[in-house]
């Protein structure tokens, strides 16, 4: 059984926007929610829709038709909106909107009027440039306010953005604008990351070389006057900002496009093959973020709302569309969380006063290591709900999140889901008792399961995540590919997503996940999840971060290596190699025992702090490690190739 560490109070069970909507529906406790949503997708998003107040400038005649499959799947039929009528002229008053801070100490706050203006201004100025509907415009900027008014801009006119990762180099842009055929990119001169200035504007320049169909590049001038005077700029291609936003005028009104009209192609880094182009839609995806920031994080009308995140990574729009839909206030920050002092995290949510914290479990690991001061020193009382994504959790670093940072009161919103699945699966809900590192249960509306090989539902062992039923905010296939996407994800079982993650659900029905199905690690026969692994080691006081890989054996198949970052006042010595291997062994048995356990300064990790075990294996292997284009720092692969 599952220790509960967490219970909500009568206030959660009465005051939480999940708590307010079960009261409407007439529903009296949870569970029954939670199927009842499931069973009647129709009832349930329907009725999420006119409980948030979500704006069909048409109302839509039918919630669902799945009469081209369910892989096809469309939403809302006969509707027609405009996220950015829902989000920022629905909400274009004097109250903040937007608060952002740069890595440098700037910072600014955009009301909601303003956020509408600088948005029309905008998609005024790429209309006059000959940007049309159905078009495909890259987003390849820092996380600052104007890249939230390009994104409603784009929307507006009906076009399609594309979210660039804002370290990724020439090459990686360009594959993306070229898959889409993009006409047109919004940009930066640049932004600090550790100090250093990171130039966006000659990574564009060089990557819409290779794209014929870009005919403007917007830049926006983040870095301020001393750098902007050194930006290169292609007569008759680019224009500054300012130079967009005067060829247009002070209203643009946003388009009316059909539910299913392209609002977005996100793509995804495989191990093999060009990047997934994952679609999203105007109607499905911004009624299922509204839904999460409401129901799982609990935001409420002028909260804030602090992900950090990249544009490129899904969490990006999500933050965005459903902070701004439910009438939240996001806030934003472009640089790194421990610089240039390891508290600047908490220091920022002091500052801003935030409301709702996301961030990963990665992150948490490194930033723990700098101990529990620089978190004491700052006061959180502002925070209600902690929230994380992107890997799973160990207990050690779970605890240390809940109790430190959240000081006993916070419930811990784990979240799973992914790019193509446009927000998540499987989330706690702040009406639920929580346990350590658990994902609660399925997302309301998400039909999910646990599969074994065959196909058949299980519990209380790991297998195969899936969801037996479509969602709004499913991707509408892969951009230009439809058959890559049937094979992607509706192959493996009939009718069924299958999602390529290692879930199991306990005897009292909490969820958890153990990593990436293509991470596993198979030992003379026996399959294993990295995490269990990562688990056990990081539970050792002088580890910081590991990584578990199975490299090729003859005897055994595969062969267990662990890689880990020792604490920096640790020695990282023979020592502290055997007691890692008797924390493996103590907690998986001997058959699991570590062939290797190697010490790294660092490991290979995308921004979104996601570990990329395959580059892990792939140096250690020699072969090929597959797209690398999300990886932060390449001098983690040189640690890698030299851990002792």
């Amino acid at each position: 059984m599952s220790t509960v560490v967490w219970r909500p109070d009568e206030t959660w069970l009465r005051e939480s926007n999940v708590a307010r909507f079960m009261a409407a529906a007439g529903i009296e406790d949870f569970p029954t929610l939670v199927i009842r949503s499931i069973a009647e997708p129709e009832w349930f998003w329907d009725a999420v829709v006119k409980f948030l107040g979500l704006m069909f400038d048409t109302p839509y005649t039918s919630v669902l038709d799945t009469s081209a499959g369910a892989p096809w799947a469309t939403w809302f039929n006969g509707g027609r909106c405009n996220v950015a009528t829902m989000c920022v002229d629905a909400r274009a008053d004097d109250r903040d909107a937007i608060v952002w801070e740069g890595e440098d100490g700037q910072t600014r706050t955009l009301t909601g009027e303003e956020l509408r203006l600088l948005t029309d201004r905008i998609a005024s100025g790429l209309h006059a440039r000959g940007v049309r509907e159905g078009d495909a415009v890259g987003l390849f900027c820092p996380m600052i306010p104007e890249t939230v008014a390009a994104l409603f801009a784009i929307a507006k006119l009906g076009a399609m953005f594309l979210p660039i990762f804002s370290g990724y180099g020439a090459d990686a842009v360009a594959i993306r604008l070229e898959d889409a055929h993009a006409v047109a990119l919004v940009t930066a001169d640049g932004f600090t990351r550790r100090g250093k200035v990171v130039t966006m504007k000659e990574t564009a320049d060089a990557a819409v070389a290779e794209v014929d169909s870009v005919h403007t590049i917007v830049v926006v001038p983040r870095l301020g006057n001393s750098r902007r005077a050194a930006v290169p700029m292609t007569s008759g291609r680019d224009v500054s900002l300012d130079e967009l936003c005067a060829l247009g005028a002070d209203r643009f009104g946003g388009r009316s496009v059909d539910s299913e009209h392209p609002l977005f192609v996100a793509y995804t880094s495989g191990t093999t093959g060009r990047p997934k182009g994952a679609v999203h839609v105007h109607g499905g995806f911004t009624v299922k973020v509204a839904e999460e920031a409401a129901f799982q994080t609990d935001l409420r009308r002028g909260e804030r709302l602090f992900w950090l995140s990249d544009i490129g990574w899904i969490m990006g729009p999500w933050e965005i569309i459903g902070t701004l839909a439910n009438g939240g206030t996001l806030v934003l920050y472009d640089g790194a969380p421990d610089y240039p002092d390891v508290d600047r995290l908490w220091a920022f949510v002091e500052r801003h006063r935030v409301n709702v914290l996301g961030v990963s479990p990665t992150l948490v690991r490194a930033l723990m290591a700098h101990g529990d001061d620089a978190v004491r020193a700052h006061d959180l009382s502002s925070l209600r709900v902690l929230a994380s994504t992107g890997e799973p959790w160990n207990e050690t670093p779970w605890r240390w999140f809940f109790d430190v940072v959240g000081g006993g009161r916070c419930p811990v919103i784990n979240i799973s889901g992914g790019t193509e699945v446009g927000a998540c699966f499987l989330s706690p809900h702040v009406v639920q008792p929580l346990s350590p590192c658990s994902l609660g249960g399925p997302a309301l509306g998400m039909a999910v399961d646990v599969f074994d090989e065959s196909g058949r539902s299980v519990r209380g062992e790991v297998g195969e995540l899936v969801c037996t039923k479509p969602w709004p905010g499913m991707t509408r296939g892969l951009y230009h590919d439809p058959q890559r996407y049937l094979d992607t994800y509706w192959s493996r079982y009939p009718n069924v997503w299958w999602h390529g993650d290692f879930a199991s659900v306990s005897a009292d029905g909490q969820w958890f996940l153990h990593g990436r199905s293509d991470d596993t690690i198979k030992l003379a026969g026996k399959r294993l999840g990295p995490a269990e692994v990562e688990t056990a080691v990081v539970a050792h006081p002088g580890v910081v971060e590991a990584a578990a890989v199975g490299v090729p054996d003859e005897l055994k198949g595969e062969a267990l290596w662990v890689f880990v970052v020792p604490a920096a006042d640790v020695d990282a010595d023979e020592a502290l190699r055997r007691a890692i291997v008797t924390c493996v062994v103590d907690a998986l048995g001997p058959s699991f025992t570590p062939a290797q356990v190697r010490f790294t300064s660092a490991l290979p990790k995308t921004r979104s702090a996601k570990v990329l075990r395959r580059a892990i294996r792939a140096v250690v292997t020699g072969e090929p490690p597959g797209d690398l284009s999300g990886l932060e720092d390449a001098a983690s692969l040189d640690a890698i190739a030299t851990a002792k």
